[in-house]
């Protein structure tokens, strides 16, 4: 299995890690690995990529909609894969992990876990799969990322946490991506509580879609993940047809890196 994801929470020297997430193919597959560059030169840590589906019934309007334009443009999970080979070939470092359902996975076949460790994903994040039925799907080579909710209790948490790698993902909302943003008082408690329970990092996500609200998470969580902004300006630069989605999105990036990285800095001033 890859350590790039070990690795990289080991080289943050005491600061959050930004994770940024990118709806794979949209606005366009030959779009999709100059984003992902943009999205390490503009300070990205780690970077889920949203793979292809018709129903994401765990996102809001902002990744739905990327999903509508990626599946309009063409892309399937074989292209994304083909997409992340490209991207490793100049970019051997930064983590990648492929999020989404399981639907996808399932349609793909048998040799999905042997093709993505081949392309150079990391890890696998699949929403609606229960930790009790992933051993019956081949996620060999990859971590299993796990999410937690605000409705984890301590009797679920042990079964989310039985397998799970790379890190934890705590939705800190109740509900679908990018509508809520949760109070810095009930996100500390609650990665207290994570971390206490698993040795595993904890990234904090949903509803984060300001440099401000990404620093005050970083004060307190091993990550912060920002995606539907990230989606949503994706969105907004292709309907007026902009000549410079990825930097646009790395312009963007810089400024939630930024804050993410001098967020402990001045916690401790």
């Amino acid at each position: 299995m890859s350590d790039r994801i070990r690795d990289r929470f080991a080289q943050l020297e005491g600061r959050a890690a930004l994770v940024t997430f990118v709806c794979g193919g949209d606005p366009a597959p030959e779009l999709t690995a100059p984003i992902l560059h943009a999205l390490v030169r503009g300070g990205a840590d780690i970077i889920e990529i949203g793979m292809p589906f018709t129903d994401p019934m765990a996102d809001g309007p902002a990744i739905q909609a990327g999903n509508i334009r990626a599946l309009g443009a063409g892309i399937s999970l074989r292209k994304l894969l083909a997409i992340v080979a490209d991207f490793r070939r100049t970019d051997p470092a930064t983590p990648l992990v492929l999020m989404g359902y399981v639907n996808p996975v399932l349609a793909y076949g048998a040799g999905f876990a042997r093709d993505a460790v081949a392309a150079g994903l990391d890890g696998v994040i699949l929403v609606d799969l229960p930790p009790e039925e992933v051993g019956e799907l081949d996620l060999s080579g990859l971590h299993r990322i796990r999410l937690a909710t605000p409705t984890t209790d301590d009797a679920r948490l042990p079964a989310v946490l039985n397998g799970a790698s790379g890190f934890l993902y705590y939705v800190a909302v109740a509900g679908v991506t990018g509508q809520n943003s949760a109070e810095a008082g009930d996100i500390a408690a609650a990665v207290g509580r994570l971390k206490a329970a698993t040795r595993l990092p904890v990234a904090v996500g949903f509803g984060v879609k300001t440099p401000q609200q990404a620093a005050e998470i970083a004060r307190h969580a091993d990550a912060v993940v920002v995606g539907s902004a990230i989606v949503d300006l994706v969105g907004a630069a292709s309907a007026r047809q902009s000549n410079d989605i990825p930097g646009e999105v790395e312009r963007f990036v810089t400024a939630l890196a930024t804050a993410v990285r001098s967020a402990r800095l001045e916690s401790a001033a």
